[in-house]
């Protein structure tokens, strides 16, 4: 079965930097693309950042610059390095695997179909 476990969270003060990573296992052939989501208290669910088989990455508008998507396929890690944190990026981020082509963006919720647990990002001002 395929499994994803991100890990790496934590708390920090705004402006600090965090990078999670995402352990994928299970796949019987390599997903087609890869993302990150965010969900904080009370709010929907929202992409923030997805690359695909070929490396080419997307970014949500309110982390570009900010935010670094990457993959290490030796290791089968995904990444997400957050740098300049704010308060506003307070969340459980996730990680998920789609295999649907032409929609490898992180605003295309819908096309991911394996998620995993989720880990807690904090940032306090």
């Amino acid at each position: 079965q395929v499994q994803l476990v991100e890990s790496g969270g934590g708390s920090v003060q705004a402006g600090g930097s965090l990078r999670l990573s995402c352990a994928a296992s299970g796949y019987t052939y390599s997903p087609y693309c890869m993302g990150w989501f965010r969900q904080a208290p009370g709010k929907e669910r929202e992409g923030v950042a997805a690359i695909d088989s070929d490396g080419s990455t997307s970014y949500a508008d309110s982390v570009k610059g900010r935010f670094t998507i990457s993959k290490d396929n030796a290791k089968n890690t995904l990444y997400l390095q957050m740098n300049s944190l704010k308060p506003e990026d307070t969340a459980m981020y996730y990680c998920a695997s789609a295999n649907v082509d032409g929609y490898c963006y992180e605003r295309y919720l819908w096309a991911y179909n394996y998620w995993g647990q989720g880990t807690q990002v904090t940032v306090s001002s």
